[in-house]
């Protein structure tokens, strides 16, 4: 990984820990976090930096592997929700603190990085923000959840070289293509990052961003080589999006939902027992998935979905949810969406990657 030495007169000529020591530093991080004990983790990340820890290090090899071990630890229902945004408050706070105290002198250009509108996991958008500061750019980081109207009103306003925009959730793509392309239209390119362009960048190329990057220090070694095209050309329509079953389900989707919560409800005798806390958990749930056949849809490609489908099980799983109620979900859509073909294709392979139910399972 690129590292940069930091401005700070307390790390000069100090000599920076392995790896092994970083890492056991993670594993105190994570708990500090885990406590949301702001003060234990600052003065960690701190007491590193004055330790001769590169401050691009802390971002990326302490910072980032905790964010990610904590979503790890939601997803097994081994932290609580209210837990695990706690630990991120924490790690934002942590970033902060480490920024205030590496401060070094912009030499290059101007840059804006942004989540893309409905995007609301900032944390990865900043770090980017972080390590391109410490690369000697000036960052606009304009942080989460950026409507693009008011992204393309900045960009008139500041006139940044390039725009950095994270996306997350493969959910919110279609208005990533939509932000990307009004920023290519004003003459700024676009470089893609985030795990919603997939983990190639597939996603990135099929919508015209000029520019992809898999990690923060990737998209900052191409950055400090200049290598963006220019001025851009902004990105079309894709042609599979010509049969328009992503636009009827977005538009309609509250009425194969409805249906589909009064279907499962006949079909799947335990929801006779939910109460109103658990019958919105599962319209949720119902949600999620016809969202991300919508996003599957728009980038023509079942992956998107049948990888939520596998993620959701694992998740349903650590919850005591038994598979049937995933795969029944899955056939009422199937069963609903009859004019849909793409749709119902994907919703076969759905069925075949969803978690069959075990022995030990009731259904």
């Amino acid at each position: 990984m690129s590292t940069l030495s930091n401005t700070s007169p307390s790390t000069a000529g100090a000599a920076a820990p392995p790896l092994t020591a970083l890492a056991e530093a993670g594993e105190r991080y994570l708990e500090h976090i885990g406590r949301v004990d702001e003060f234990a983790a600052i003065d960690l990340v701190l007491g590193l930096l004055e330790e001769g820890v590169n401050a691009e290090r802390l971002l990326l090899e302490l910072i980032a592997p905790a964010q990610r071990r904590v979503g790890e630890l939601w997803a097994a229902n081994e932290w609580s929700i209210a837990r695990e945004h706690g630990a991120t408050a924490v790690s934002e706070r942590a970033v902060a603190a480490i920024a205030a105290r590496v401060r070094p002198r912009p030499t290059r250009g101007r840059l804006t990085v942004a989540c893309t509108d409905g995007e609301y996991h900032a944390l990865p958008t900043r770090l980017l923000a972080e390590v391109l500061r410490l690369r000697g750019w000036r960052v606009d980081f304009l942080g989460a959840n950026v409507p693009g109207p008011h992204l393309i009103t900045h960009l008139h306003q500041t006139g940044p070289d390039a725009v950095a925009l994270g996306c997350a959730l493969a959910t919110r793509l279609p208005r990533a293509h939509a932000t990307l392309t009004a920023c290519q239209a004003v003459g700024v390119p676009v470089m893609a990052g985030g795990a919603a362009f997939g983990a190639d960048g597939r996603y990135a190329r099929l919508l015209g961003a000029d520019a992809w990057a898999p990690t923060a220090d990737a998209a900052a070694d191409r950055l400090e080589r200049g290598d963006l095209p220019g001025p851009p050309s902004p990105a079309g329509t894709p042609a599979h999006l010509g049969d328009e079953e992503y636009t009827h389900l977005t538009r309609q989707r509250a009425e194969p939902l409805t249906r589909a919560m009064e279907t499962l409800a006949r079909s799947y005798p335990p929801m006779a027992a939910y109460d109103s806390h658990q019958l919105d958990a599962t319209a949720a749930d119902l949600g999620h998935l016809l969202d991300f056949l919508a996003a599957a849809l728009y980038v023509d490609d079942a992956p998107v979905f049948t990888g939520f489908i596998g993620w959701t099980g694992a998740v349903l799983a650590a919850r005591a949810v038994p598979a049937e109620a995933l795969r029944v979900g899955l056939r009422v859509f199937h069963d609903e969406l009859r004019d849909f073909p793409r749709a119902r294709h994907m919703l076969v392979q759905g069925i075949e990657a969803a978690p069959v139910p075990g022995a030990d399972q009731e259904t």
